[in-house]
């Protein structure tokens, strides 16, 4: 595979979007945490957050999430960061056909088959079609079509529902045109996280020769909310290749997890259930739109095997966080060895 060089223009467009939303106040807090949590001098801990989002492609949160203040230099160049995997998006991901995955409808359209649900376009799906649906499907998750981070989705319990029409209308008057059948997850994670469908990322790149691979993987946690994100209190763990839990869970904001808050479970014990199943499933579903090479898959694991949630062509970063895991390394090497850059 030939080796490639990452454009300099993306590099360059990241420092001028970051230098035009520099926040002095929330950068010069954050560094002060961060030096408090790992007995740092906060100066030492700012300059170098500074020059590392400068000149070494760190994120300001990636600095604080993966522990940079306790790496070495080697050990930070094998971290997949926020401003590299932009990088990574704009170098592989053909613009041609990313709106593929922007439209929540369209992308429900193209992957139905992988879905394992019920969903409803209320477009042209009328009051009493929806009636007909939340007949079989009672809590409906409604969404935004385009939207992200978890926003502009809602979970609507419809067993006191009289008035189709009002329904509707409200889902239309929120731009939730979108209305899909609840996933039920599988027993494991269900035990671990009650009432939030918990996603599974899969990140996956298309080789040269066509074959695909997974370069990362890691497992979200909610807290009974509609979704797993950080804004509705998720956190998350970095998974190792078999599905196995690399350690404790930690979040956006650098906070550690050695159990769920909500039911104890020890997070480190988690597995990922069927573990070939999501191998199968991410595979075919890698190679409907190969033009878009490189994308994080959000699957759930269910009872009946895993489903597709949504596919990301901005893939994110779920990396290791050395503290909650004991692992000085991240997941870079695998990434320039699928990529060949």
């Amino acid at each position: 595979m030939a080796s490639r060089t990452l454009a300099v223009t993306d590099r360059l467009r990241f420092l001028w979007q970051r230098a035009r939303g520099f926040d002095v106040a929330s950068v010069t807090e954050r560094a002060r945490k961060t030096a408090r949590i790992h007995g740092k001098s906060y100066p030492l801990v700012l300059v170098d957050m500074l020059y590392s989002a400068g000149f070494r492609r760190v994120g300001f949160n990636d600095y604080i999430e993966f522990d940079f203040p306790i790496l070495s230099r080697a050990e930070r160049a094998t971290w997949v960061t926020s401003p590299l995997a932009l990088e990574l998006s704009t170098t592989f991901d053909d613009p041609e056909f990313v709106h593929l995955f922007h439209d929540k409808l369209e992308f429900n359209r193209l992957f139905d088959r992988f879905l394992g649900r019920e969903w409803l376009d209320l477009g042209s799906a009328d009051a009493d079609t929806l009636r007909e649906f939340a007949a079989r499907h009672p809590v409906l998750i409604g969404k935004e079509p385009v939207s992200k981070s978890g926003f502009g989705v809602s979970r609507y319990d419809t067993a006191g529902v009289t008035d189709w029409k009002a329904l509707h209308a409200e889902l239309l008057a929120k731009g939730q045109v979108l209305v899909e059948e609840r996933i039920v997850q599988h027993p494991a994670l269900e035990a671990i996280a009650p009432g939030t469908a918990n996603t599974t990322r899969v990140t996956t790149f298309v080789k040269d020769d066509g074959t695909v691979e997974i370069i990362n993987m890691a497992q979200k946690f909610g807290r009974g909310r509609v979704s797993d994100q950080g804004a509705f209190g998720g956190f998350y763990t970095a998974l190792h290749e078999d599905g196995r839990a690399m350690g404790m869970g930690y979040d956006i904001h650098g906070e550690l997890y050695e159990t769920h808050p909500d039911t104890g479970a020890r997070i480190a014990d988690f597995r990922l259930p069927d573990m070939d199943a999501v191998r199968t499933l991410i595979t075919e579903v890698a190679l409907v739109v190969p033009q878009v090479r490189y994308v994080g898959w959000d699957i759930v694991a269910t009872a009946s095997g895993p489903v597709l949630v949504e596919g990301n062509w901005g893939a994110g970063v779920f990396e290791n966080k050395p503290t909650a895991t004991g692992i000085r390394h991240g997941h870079l090497p695998r990434y320039r060895a699928a990529m060949g850059f």
